[in-house]
């Protein structure tokens, strides 16, 4: 009776363990970002969110706001590892801005890598310079970044993907080293430091100034 009670105690305790993994794959599977929509699992910050169904599957729509916006993901350990996005924003000046928010301590401090579709194909080489940005607030907006170190922290996407298409986003986070790959290539678009201390917290899509976008599936992967 002894020995079924510490079998019936493990297994118990596996599922426990297993379940999150399953549900929220943090093991490295493609998860459903409509699905866990459905599931009650998001939290917004100043965006109104909607499912979309489509030919090739239910999204999300991120809406649009005068203030930056966050919809909180139920990963609130994420330390070093991968995060993999498919979003989708399109080719308006100055009207959209998509992207992964990370090491996220609450609604205002986190940091944050995003894309310029507008900024991918422009014919100005300083724009397109500017389309895919890393920014750690509260401390680092892009503004300050850009006024003090300009170009280091934002960069022009290598091979760049269609601004009104769907394309993915994959951030490698080690330690205190944070690199952008588009659309799975070989080299990062964007290589950086963090510039903060802090090691790990939530994550998020995250929405600019004047910005919605489109979000389908988020892929995580964590590392020691």
């Amino acid at each position: 009776m002894k020995y079924i009670l510490i079998q019936t105690k493990f297994i118990y305790m596996f599922i426990l363990m297993w379940l999150p993994c399953s549900l929220f794959g943090q093991t490295g599977g493609n998860i459903e970002l409509a699905d866990m929509y459905k599931r009650a699992k998001l939290k917004t910050v100043n965006r109104d969110i909607k499912i979309i169904s489509s030919d090739t599957g239910a999204y999300l729509r991120v809406s649009e706001s005068k203030k930056e916006g966050i919809v909180w993901l139920p990963f609130k350990d994420f330390k070093n590892g991968t995060i993999e996005i498919q979003m989708r924003g399109k080719d308006v000046f100055q009207r959209s801005f998509i992207g992964i928010a990370f090491h996220g301590d609450n609604d205002t401090t986190y940091d944050a890598v995003y894309c310029r579709p507008f900024n991918f194909f422009s014919s100005d080489p300083i724009r397109r310079i500017h389309a895919v940005q890393y920014i750690s607030h509260p401390n680092f907006t892009w503004e300050k970044l850009r006024k003090e170190r300009n170009a280091v922290f934002e960069k022009e996407i290598i091979d760049p993907p269609d601004p009104n298409d769907w394309f993915t986003m994959k951030l490698v986070v080690d330690n205190s080293t944070i690199k952008a790959y588009i659309n799975h290539g070989s080299q990062a678009s964007l290589i950086v430091e963090k510039l903060n201390n802090r090691t790990s917290g939530k994550i998020g899509l995250f929405t600019a100034d004047s910005s919605g976008g489109d979000f389908k599936t988020i892929k995580i992967n964590h590392r020691k």
